[in-house]
């Protein structure tokens, strides 16, 4: 019985730590690239060693960034991002806390809360020619998060090899 109740303890710790099925429906259905960054791989990217950066990733246990190409394949259009966010809270519980622009991109970040504890963050960026999607399982302040693709692009090699790929 006690072998029992750790499996199903264990089972649930394992689902609650997964990233959001809606993330990974995005990424099936449509082309992209996708990318994990673990704690230890975010910290290598702040390569100017900036307490900032060290900062707003502190509560970041993983990140699956999805970058969708809105003109290739199938395309990706307005009304898919419309859903995509909608499939967020309704599927997922998501609630959205931010929406905006920056860089001539909407921007909506949605938080996923738990026991008054922020256990996941979805921050979705389009403009009309990308899709960039950022599963966050943990939590950033809500003051950084845009701040966080301006700091992946600032401070590493990755936001050349992005670039790339999006030119």
């Amino acid at each position: 019985m006690k072998r029992l109740l750790f499996l199903l303890i264990l089972a649930g710790a394992t689902q609650a730590l997964a990233q959001t099925k809606t993330t990974e429906k995005l990424d099936a259905d449509f082309s992209g690239t996708s990318l994990y960054f673990y704690k230890n791989t975010l910290r290598m990217l702040n390569q100017k060693e900036d307490p900032a950066f060290d900062d707003m990733i502190k509560d970041i246990e993983k990140i699956r960034f999805v970058m969708i190409d809105r003109n290739e394949g199938k395309g990706f259009s307005n009304a898919d991002y419309t859903k995509l966010k909608s499939d967020y809270m309704k599927k997922e519980s998501f609630e959205e806390i931010m929406n905006g622009r920056m860089d001539g991109r909407n921007l909506n970040v949605l938080v996923r809360e738990s026991g008054g504890q922020v256990r996941g963050t979805v921050i979705m960026a389009g403009d009309s020619s990308n899709l960039f999607v950022l599963d966050i399982l943990g939590k950033i302040a809500l003051e950084k998060a845009s701040a966080l693709f301006k700091m992946i692009d600032e401070n590493s090699d990755v936001a050349e090899k992005f670039k790339r790929h999006i030119d």
